[in-house]
């Protein structure tokens, strides 16, 4: 019987899979007798297992529960989640963990709705859309907007982080989805603007080349006042923590949002857009 090596240290997706053979073997069971406990072929089993096939969440979550470790801190699940995360831009998931704890967040984006504001049906246009570019899998799309619905659903603690909004008039104009799912979230931008920790304003085109940034970029005050910047091309994303590269970002944030609407003047302009008016 050929048995393929496992190298932990590999990838994480092999980290996953000989973990999965350890504890199966620890238990005696050969990779039909787990198959049959979790509802899949021994087939299936074994490509995990060989870092041949990733986990998906259905896998994990039945693995747990065939191991006795659901609910616990060392979960499939929880493995799963750190595996797709590592597929995830440079400095992202490190940027998202400051995200969660983080006093005040500065946010610009271009052409589409910042995810901490998005709709459940938005993101979800935006992830199906990636699948039939064929840039991500179903499965991954699945993750992606359950990601989101974690990084939002982290910002809603006792006491919430100020989070300033800049969106370029790209993001409002820009339809997605169709009608319905774009007035949802247009609605969704006016109910963020009314609350009381957070500062919405739009860009608007015409203040041309004063337009301090060309790319998205996020700003986080920590607890302990330092700041961070995140930003990322189509292919890379950085985080910064150098004093005078962050001071001159927070600068161009500052400068940006004087030559932006007024809050009041930007939920004005959502409405317009909303009613097909403007």
């Amino acid at each position: 019987m050929n048995r393929k090596e496992l190298t932990p240290d590999g990838s994480p997706q092999e980290a996953f899979g000989a973990r999965l053979r350890s504890l199966r073997e620890a238990r005696d069971w050969t990779q039909e007798q787990l198959a049959d406990r979790i509802g899949y072929s021994s087939v299936h089993v074994s490509a995990v297992e060989t870092g041949r096939k990733p986990p998906t969440l259905r896998f994990s979550r039945s693995t747990d529960r065939a191991f006795g470790i659901d609910g616990t801190v060392d979960t499939f699940e929880r493995e799963r989640r750190k595996l797709l995360q590592s597929g995830l831009l440079e400095g992202f998931p490190e940027y998202v963990k400051h995200e969660a704890q983080a006093v005040e967040l500065r946010l610009f984006e271009i052409g589409i709705i910042p995810g901490l504001l998005q709709t459940p049906e938005y993101a979800r246009v935006l992830a199906d859309s990636a699948v039939r570019r064929g840039a991500i899998s179903s499965e991954q799309a699945d993750e992606r907007v359950d990601f989101l619905a974690r990084r939002q659903a982290a910002l809603q603690r006792s006491r919430p982080p100020m989070v300033f909004v800049a969106m370029d008039e790209s993001c409002i104009r820009r339809t997605v989805g169709g009608k319905a799912v774009m007035d949802a979230q247009l609605a969704r931008l006016v109910e963020f603007a009314a609350l009381p920790n957070t500062l919405l304003q739009v860009v608007p085109y015409d203040i041309g080349e004063r337009r301090t940034f060309d790319l998205p970029v996020n700003l986080l005050t920590l607890p302990d006042r330092s700041v961070i910047c995140y930003a990322e091309s189509q292919a890379q994303g950085n985080v910064d923590r150098e004093c005078t590269s962050v001071t001159t970002m927070l600068t161009a944030y500052h400068q940006l949002q004087a030559e932006s609407l007024s809050q009041a003047a930007s939920v004005a302009m959502i409405e317009q857009v909303r009613k097909g008016t403007l």
